[in-house]
């Protein structure tokens, strides 16, 4: 008989945020696209909002092919840089002050990105944003020794999401939002988001720390390098 764990009540309300960019480093990226939602218990949603971006610089043909955004485009259609990372900054703390949980998948990428444009830009950046959930960390933790990628499409159908149009903000933003409620009814999650974000600290220095080592051990890492664990994020 399988038993059914119930939905934490802190998760019946959850904003979804996702960001696709110029590339992979956060540091040095930029933003393109964003969508910042919120889902009800049920998934769906129920409020959103998506922005483009004119990153300012050229977009890469090998991000163009990711998300679809060329160059051109952003630079014809989109709002200027500062502008969405002002807005999309605002949007998320708006959420926060509510005291609604922030699924983003690996989460340290986007909030880290966001912080480094906030910077960039001179837009007050969120400071320790939380709580907030992030489904790669909590998978990872759960279901430690599964086999297999742990992308937002494979995790996606491992929990029986639907992903169309994967790459696309509010698509992924939106699956990422869905499989945290599948893990939520999966696992036995803390009884508080704020519990549950301290936990992810610590999972994702784990992770990290986990990572490292085999990276040492295959060739990809010095020994003196580690993979930085901080979350959500990145020191």
């Amino acid at each position: 008989m399988t038993t059914t764990i119930p939905l934490p009540a802190w998760l019946t309300r959850v904003g979804v945020f996702d960001l696709e960019t110029t590339g992979v480093d956060v540091a040095t990226d930029r933003i393109v696209t964003a969508h910042v939602g919120v889902l009800d218990r049920h998934g769906r949603e129920i409020a959103a909002r998506d922005w483009l971006a004119d990153p300012g610089i050229p977009i890469p043909d090998g991000a163009a092919a990711v998300h679809g955004i060329s160059t051109e485009h952003a630079r014809a259609h989109g709002r200027p840089a500062a502008e969405v990372v002002a807005q999309v900054s605002a949007a998320l703390r708006t959420l926060f002050a509510q005291g609604m949980p922030i699924v983003a998948y690996n989460a340290s990428y986007d909030f880290s990105l966001l912080a480094h444009e906030s910077a960039r830009h001179g837009v007050a950046p969120l400071v320790s944003p939380q709580p907030v959930i992030d489904p790669l960390v909590i998978d990872k933790a759960h279901d430690r020794y599964r086999r297999g990628k742990r992308t937002l499409s494979v995790v996606a159908e491992h929990y029986a999401v639907p992903l169309d149009d994967a790459h696309e903000a509010s698509a992924d933003a939106v699956a990422a939002g869905r499989v945290a409620l599948a893990l939520a009814r999966e696992f036995a999650l803390p009884l508080t988001a704020a519990e549950l974000h301290t936990q992810q600290i610590g999972w994702a220095r784990d992770q990290a720390a986990s990572l490292t080592e085999y990276f040492i051990r295959v060739g990809r890492l010095d020994p003196a390098e580690s993979v930085d664990g901080s979350w959500p994020i990145r020191g």
